[in-house]
């Protein structure tokens, strides 16, 4: 999929900060699935649709690197979770929206990718949640570069959720069907085993 000429440009930034304990420690967007890293499959789905594409991690820099336009980490020690990835995200983010997706999402569609930045493009100012089953998924989401200044306020003021940030926000959501598989987080080893099979 290409660009589509009708939606306003966004950078990409791909999640890949953090401990990765429910992998037992290993970079999570390093860890094989189909024969790739996790990262190489969202790298696939995402390159064509920005020319910024941001990926946030805190190790393992030489290998994240060929899969990125640019690459920030956290400002803070020990991992202070995906927030902070996002607010690094947010400051060096090229374009007015920021689209950002978590590495362990390897099934998302380029058709969702589409919805998501449609309906952010349709609400300019308030940051875009995916949805289902009534829950949230506030790493799935679009972000308008203009909010960076609320979300450091927020960090500063001791906020660490995103999602209950962006819900303060006035965040839209885009509703998926409930147990979409293209929203399965690949995050444990079972996981990545149940799904191997499925193709990618």
């Amino acid at each position: 999929m290409t660009s589509n000429p009708d939606l306003p440009p966004c950078s990409i930034l791909l999640l890949a900060g953090g401990r990765g304990q429910r992998m037992g420690g290993q970079d999570k967007g390093l860890v094989q699935w189909h024969g790739e890293p996790l990262i190489a499959h969202l790298h696939r789905k995402t390159r064509p649709l920005s020319d910024d594409l941001i990926i946030s991690c805190n190790r393992n820099l030489e290998k994240y690197a060929p899969y990125a336009d640019q690459l920030v980490h956290d400002d803070e020690g020990d991992f202070p979770g995906p927030l902070a990835g996002i607010r690094a995200g947010l400051k060096a983010a090229r374009h007015p929206h920021l689209l950002v997706l978590p590495c362990d999402v390897p099934r998302i569609d380029e058709a969702l990718l589409a919805s998501m930045r449609e309906t952010a493009s349709q609400h300019p100012d308030k940051p875009l949640m995916l949805r289902h089953d009534e829950h949230w998924e506030p790493l799935l989401c679009v972000i308008p570069v203009a909010l960076r200044g609320d979300f450091e306020r927020a960090w500063s003021d001791g906020e660490r959720s995103p999602g209950r940030l962006m819900r303060k926000l006035g965040a839209t959501a885009l509703q998926c069907p409930d147990n979409d598989p293209r929203l399965a987080n690949l995050n444990t080893p079972e996981l990545l085993s149940t799904h191997g099979t499925v193709s990618d």
